[in-house]
Order: structure tokens, then sequence, then C-alpha cells
């Protein structure tokens, strides 16, 4: 297979135009509000390509809001503001460099499945994986494209985070625009171990941003540990480049793996650094624009509301402050965001996209988990539905006590446990199973452990109560049930083989007028 051209934005945007998956939008549109409502019905259309807007303008609304300019390139041109990149299925595959997320899933799960080396053969056959697992390591080069522009020092108060980007804003009540697909680049001041993550931001004014630092993320305790010491915190933010490396960000990797290595491993191809221009951390050599600077110990700034995934708006909290020493940025740059809100949105593909990758990984402590979903409606982490192969009883109680246990799935409020029989993709299949399945005082039990940043249900924000359900076939004499389990209405093989002998001639009756 021909490598899918996706090293930056530009190149991927091309190769999904002759695809047919990019409509180019020409006409005047404003990034407050408008853009949204355009990609909110896009996506909820279902399976539609990605929208480039290519002459965002803020209009009235957006001038009663303070915000008064256009974001232009250096050129005097608007910059196109990119949104619904990673909202199809294909999509998605694609931007990880692969044709199907099963062909992305197969590749992590190689490593994950070889044994030690039993011959000669196989040491043989090992060297050139590695060597194959290896090309996507991070390089660093001399420069790159990130810093064909440079606005720094007492120019940004002209130029900066307000008048170089088309920044959304994107509900009514939202406390102003907020940059929502940052790659934030932060480094543990002990180890010197590098963290991209996915944090939104609130664009204050030209030189100011609020870091939307939850509790739990791995930037958080970055910071926490400068504020420790009193010291202050270089970040750097990237937008748009290597679309794998935008979906690395988000991905729930233990603290010990980088994200430049996964999303280059993904892709077969090394995700690029450079020296930023005013702080000695690396940014992405092909990032459409870098946005440098610093957070100070101690200060905070009043950040949102939001109109957040969870579909409700996530109120006004105290955060950190970014303060920034420089903008860079390609010459001719792409504004690459999304939206979030009641689902399902953008953010349903790269959810799905974290459900089958991390299926593996499941896998290799949970043997005995078959598959496991996680339902965009239930915005992922509020819901798990997961089929095991049940080998005793109590089965269940112990892999739902082992997932709350394992990385961010601590944040999964419910998880419910089926046989490996269920297809825990179809919902249809899925409530009839559960539902005639469980005896509620029987199989419904409680924990208590740490909830999302975000979760406003919870009596106090940051703990609160989970629930498992045991869906799973009782077994007679076990499990507090002394009946008999009933079989399942399935029809005979052989009866079921003779009709599909006249199956394709008996629609075709139906179908005729």
């Amino acid at each position: 297979m021909a490598a899918i051209p996706n090293d930056t934005l530009g190149s991927f945007l091309a190769f999904l135009e002759q695809r047919g998956e990019l409509i180019r939008i020409p006409e005047p549109v404003d990034p407050c509000l408008e853009i949204t409502e355009i990609a909110d019905r896009f996506v909820k259309a279902g399976d539609r390509p990605a929208l480039l807007f290519e002459n965002p303008v803020r209009g009235d609304l957006s001038r009663t809001r303070g915000l008064t300019r256009e974001a232009r390139t250096a050129a005097g041109r608007p910059v196109p503001v990119l949104i619904n990149l990673f909202a199809s299925d294909r999509r998605m595959a694609w931007a990880l460099g692969c044709e199907s997320m099963d062909e992305a899933v197969a590749k992590l799960r190689e490593p994950l499945d070889m044994g030690p080396p039993e011959s000669l053969w196989d040491k043989i056959k090992m060297l050139g994986k590695a060597k194959e697992w290896g090309a996507g390591m991070p390089k660093t080069v001399s420069g790159g494209a990130c810093q064909q522009v440079v606005v720094q020092g007492d120019e940004l108060d002209t130029r900066g985070l307000l008048d170089l980007m088309p920044v959304l804003t994107t509900w009514p009540l939202d406390g102003g625009p907020f940059i929502t697909l940052p790659l934030v680049i932060t480094r543990n001041p002990e180890t010197g171990r590098r963290n991209i993550g996915m944090y939104r931001m609130q664009v204050y004014d030209q030189r100011t941003a609020g870091m939307h630092w939850q509790l739990h993320k791995t930037g958080a305790e970055h910071y926490r540990e400068h504020e420790r010491r009193g010291e202050r915190m270089p970040v750097n933010v990237a937008i748009g480049g290597p679309p794998a490396l935008t979906y690395g960000a988000t991905a729930p990797l233990p603290p010990e793996i980088d994200e430049a290595m996964f999303a280059g491993f993904l892709q077969g191809r090394p995700i690029t650094w450079t020296k930023a221009v005013t702080n000695d951390l690396l940014v992405p050599a092909e990032a459409d624009f870098v946005i440098e600077g610093y957070v100070d110990p101690g200060e905070r700034r009043t950040e949102g509301p939001f109109g957040d995934h969870t579909g409700f708006y996530t109120l006004e909290e105290q955060f950190p402050v970014l303060h920034v020493t420089a903008i860079t940025s390609r010459r001719d740059p792409i504004y690459l965001t999304t939206i979030v809100g009641v689902p399902p949105m953008e953010d349903k593909q790269l959810g799905w996209a974290t459900e089958r990758l991390f299926l593996p990984l499941m896998q290799k402590p949970l043997p005995e988990v078959v598959d496991y979903h996680l339902p965009a409606a239930a915005c992922f982490h509020n819901l798990a539905i997961v089929a095991i192969r049940k080998s005793y009883p109590g089965h269940a109680r112990k892999v739902a006590s082992a997932l709350w246990g394992m990385g961010q799935m601590m944040f999964c409020k419910n998880i419910v446990i089926v046989d490996e029989d269920v297809d825990v993709h179809n919902a249809d299949e899925v409530l009839w199973r559960v539902t005639n399945s469980i005896d509620p005082r029987r199989d419904c039990f409680f924990s208590e452990g740490p909830v999302d940043h975000l979760d406003h249900a919870v009596n106090h924000q940051f703990t609160g109560g989970k629930m498992g359900i045991d869906a799973t076939t009782k077994w007679e004499g076990e499990e507090g049930f002394h009946r008999v389990w009933p079989p399942i209405v399935r029809m005979d093989e052989a009866v079921k083989a003779s009709v599909n002998e006249r199956w394709v001639d008996l629609l075709a009756r139906a179908d005729r007028p």
C-alpha cells in the first residue's frame, strides 16, 4: 500500500480532496457561532466530508464580544478554518496512515503478541520488525516550516492570538473564544520527559490564554511540580501538522510512552521536531501554528463557561494562565479546530479510534476480555460495555474492578459486563441481553473513586460513585442463582442453510412492484 500523505495538514487535505472527502466553503462565515452551527449540522447528518472555511470573517456577533479583527496570514489572506477532519471512520484511519482501523489495530497488536525468539530465524525476523517499528521514532531537525513566520516581542500586542488565528467562539454562553485542538507540550522538571496533551485554551487577549489543566492530567502534574519548586514553566502549543500527532495528544497513553513516538509508529514515519524560538522546548516542525510561552506559579484566572463534550456547559473555574512570548506559523497555515457539545460530535471518531486501538493493550492484563465499547452518547467515560469469556463465579466483578484500576478507565461511572457472544456495538442486542439477564438486587454492585473533572452530577468535585452490572449468564447453584437458566431462542442451523439457498429469490420477489 502506498503511504498516505499525512506528514502535513496541507498534504493530507490534498489527499482528502482527491477522495471527495473535503468541501471548500469560500463564502464569508463568522467564527463566532456560525461555523459551529454549520459543522454541528454536518456531523449530526452522519458521514459527511471535512469542511474548509476559506474566508472566516468576524461579523456583527463577533464584534459584540470584543473580537474586531480578522485572522490573517503574513500575506494578508484570511487563515482558513478546518473542521470535521476526523468525523468519519475512513478519515480517522487515514489520519493514522492506515486504510482501515483494523489495519491500525493489527499494527499495534503485532509487537504485543510477539513472544521471545525460539530460533535464529525468529531472531532475524524480530530484528526486521524492530527496524520497522523504530521507523516512527521522533527526529530533531534544524528549523522547520512551523517557523516560516515569526511574531514575537512587542509585535504581539497588535498581531497576537486574536489577529493571527480565527479562534472559534463555539456556543452562546461560552466565556470567549477557545482553542479546541491544541497540542500542549510540557516537560517534567525532574525526569525531563515530554508530554503532549490536549487541553482547551480560552483566549483572553492578544498575549494570554487560560490553561485548562484538569486535575488528573499529566500537564497539570508538570505544572504542580514547577509550582512546588516556585519555578516558571515553559509551555508550547502546536496546532495542525501531522493529523496522527493530533490524535496522539488525545490518546490515554501511560506516562512513559511519548505521544510523538506513538503517532509516528502508527503512521510509519517519524514526527519531526525543532527547537522553539523563545524557550528550549522542542516543537513539531511541520505544525501550522506554534504558540510559545510560559506559565507562572500561583497565577490563576477565571476560565469558562464552555460548552463541553458532555453536552453541558462547564462552569467558571480558576486555572493557570499562559503568557505568549512568540507565535510562529507556516506561510499559508490552516487553523485546525473542532467543536464539542451534545453528542454525537466529531470526537465520536477520536473516541472510537482510542477504543479500537487500546483493546489489545486492555487484553494483555485481561485476556478474558473479548471486546468492549464506549458509547459516544455516554461521553465515552460514563459507560463501558465489556464482553468476557466467563470462567468462574464472580468473574464479571473481577473484570470491572480491574478496569477501574486501569489508567483513565478509573473515570468510568458505569461498567456493564456481558457474555462473549454479545455484540457490544449493537445497542439493541445489548439492551435485550442486559435488561433480561439481571436481577438488580443481585447483579448491581457499587464502588467509589475518582471521576472526571467535568462531571457535574457528583456531590463533590473529583470523586463519586460507580456502578457495575453483571449481565452475564448465571450458573445454576452459583452466584446466588438456584434455577435453570433458559436457552436463547435460535433457529436450527440446517433450516437456516436451507432458507439461505432460496433467500435471494425471495427477496427479489418481495422487491417487485
